[in-house]
C-alpha cells in the first residue's frame, strides 16, 4: 500500500495527521471549560490557541513539501522558529501537554534542516520550556514537571533519530541514482566504442584481405586477357570486368563504413540528466552530436559528470544548463547553475582533475563565480594532436 511512497512523504503525512488529530483535544478543551460562574457562558478556548495550532500547520506542510531535495533558505528557518514556536504556544494558551506532542513533530523536521549538535540542542530546549506549563496549568512539582520534560525530550529523540536515518537513506537513494546515471553514460560510451573499433576491424579486413585479392586477380586476369584467344578471350575480359566491378564495390563498403564509425555523444550524454535528485539538467547539443576520437569522447563525458557532481554536491543547485556546440573543429561546453556560487571558484579537486584531462589535450576551463551568482564553466577542447600517438585526431563530425 504505502511501497510508492518514499520515507520523506511519510514522515510528512504522518506529521500532518498528527497535527490533525491535536485538533481535536483542543477542539474538546474548549467546549467542556468550566464557566467562571452560575450565570456564564462556558468559556472557549482562546483565538491565540486556534492561531498557534493553525500557524503550525501551515509551517509544517511548507517545510516538509519536498524535504528530500530542500536547500535550507532563510525563509526555511523562519519558518522553522514559527513551527517550534507555535507548538510551545499551543502549551501555554491551551493549558496542556499538547505542545509537547506536536514538538515531537518538529524533531522529524530538525535532521534535514539544522545540523546534528544544533537540532539536538533545539530539540531539548523546547521541551524544558514546556516546563512551566506543567507546573502552573497542571499542577506538577518541579521534579514531576521536569521528568515529564525528560520523557517527551526521550519520545522527540526517538522521532528525531527515525528522521535522521530516513535522511540518510535518501541521500544514499540519490547518491546511488546519481552513480547509475553515471554507469549508464559510460555503458553508452563503451558500446558506441566498441561499435566503432568492430567497424573499423571489418573495415580494414575488408580492405586489407578482400581488396588484396581482388587487386590480384584482376591482374592476374589482365594478364590472362592478352594470352587467350576466341571464346576463351571473351569470358576472361568478363571475368576481368567483374573483379574490377567487385573491388569497386569493396572499397566503397569501406569508405561507408569508416565514415559511419563516429561516437553519438547524444546517447552518450543523455543518460547523465536522468534521475538526478534535486537538480533540473537541461542539456541542449547539435543534432547529430558525433565525435571521431573515443579519448575526446570520454573526456567530454568525464568533465559533463564533474559538472553535474559539482552541481549536486557543492552549488547546491537546482538548474543547471549545458550548452554544447562546435567551435571550428573544437568541442565547446558552456554550463551554468543556480547555486549559491563561491568567492574562490578554482578551489577543489573536482576542477583541477577537468583541467588536467583537457590539457592533456590541448584544452581549457574557463571559470566565473561570485557568492550568490551561481557558477558558469567554458570548456574548450580542440580536435589538436593525439598525445599519446603523436599524430592528428581524427577530424570531428560537424552538426548539420
Amino acid at each position: 500500500m504505502f511501497a510508492h511512497l518514499d520515507p520523506t512523504r511519510l514522515l510528512r503525512y504522518a506529521g500532518l495527521f498528527t497535527w490533525a488529530v491535536v485538533g481535536l483535544p483542543l477542539l474538546l478543551l474548549s467546549q467542556l471549560a468550566e464557566p467562571a460562574d452560575e450565570t456564564a457562558v462556558a468559556a472557549t478556548l482562546g483565538w491565540q490557541a486556534w492561531l498557534a495550532w493553525a500557524t503550525f500547520g501551515f509551517s509544517y506542510a511548507w517545510l516538509t513539501r519536498a524535504l528530500s531535495v530542500r536547500r535550507g533558505s532563510a525563509f526555511d528557518y523562519l519558518l522553522l522558529v514559527l513551527l517550534t514556536g507555535s507548538a510551545i504556544a499551543i502549551s501555554y494558551y491551551s493549558g496542556s501537554g499538547l505542545g509537547s506532542i506536536l514538538l515531537m513533530v518538529v524533531a522529524c523536521v530538525l535532521p534535514w534542516l539544522l545540523p546534528l549538535p544544533v537540532g539536538i540542542a533545539v530539540l531539548a530546549l523546547s521541551e524544558l520550556v514546556v516546563v512551566p506549563v506543567y507546573m502552573g496549568a497542571l499542577g506538577f512539582s518541579w521534579f514531576e514537571a521536569l521528568m515529564q520534560a525528560i520523557l517527551y525530550v526521550g519520545f522527540a529523540g526517538f522521532v528525531f533519530v527515525t528522521s535522521m536515518v530516513a535522511r540518510q537513506q535518501a541521500q544514499a537513494r540519490d547518491e546511488q541514482r546519481r552513480l547509475n546515471a553515471e554507469l549508464r553514460a559510460t555503458r553508452a560510451l563503451l558500446a558506441e566504442s566498441a561499435r566503432v573499433n568492430e567497424r573499423t576491424r571489418i573495415s580494414r579486413e575488408l580492405h586489407d584481405l578482400l581488396g588484396h585479392h581482388l587487386t590480384a586477380l584482376s591482374l592476374n586476369l589482365e594478364v590472362a586477357s592478352h594470352l587467350t584467344e576466341g571464346k576463351a578471350h571473351e569470358h576472361v575480359g568478363q571475368a576481368h570486368t567483374l573483379a574490377r566491378l567487385l573491388l569497386s564495390d569493396v572499397r566503397e563498403a569501406v569508405s561507408q563504413i569508416r565514415g559511419n564509425d563516429a561516437i553519438d555523444m547524444a546517447a552518450t550524454l543523455l543518460p547523465l540528466a536522468d534521475n538526478v535528485p534535486g537538480l533540473h539538467i537541461d542539456m541542449v547539443m547539435p543534432k547529430p552530436f558525433l565525435l571521431d576520437d573515443p579519448e575526446r569522447a570520454h573526456v567530454l563525458l568525464r568533465c559533463t559528470q564533474e559538472i553535474i557532481t559539482n552541481a549536486v554536491r557543492h552549488a547546491q543547485a537546482q538548474v543547471l544548463r549545458l550548452r554544447y556546440g562546435w567551435d571550428g573543429d573544437a568541442i565547446r561546453l558552456q554550463a551554468r547553475d543556480d547555486g549559491r556560487g563561491s568567492e574562490n571558484p578554482d578551489a577543489g579537486n573536482g576542477l583541477a582533475g577537468m583541467r588536467e584531462r583537457l590539457a592533456t589535450y590541448g584544452g581549457e576551463l574557463e571559470v566565473e563565480s561570485a557568492p550568490g551568482q551561481g557558477f558558469t564553466l567554458r570548456l574548450h577542447l580542440p580536435r589538436g594532436r593525439s598525445p599519446a600517438l603523436g599524430k592528428p585526431a581524427p577530424r570531428p563530425v560537424p552538426a548539420a
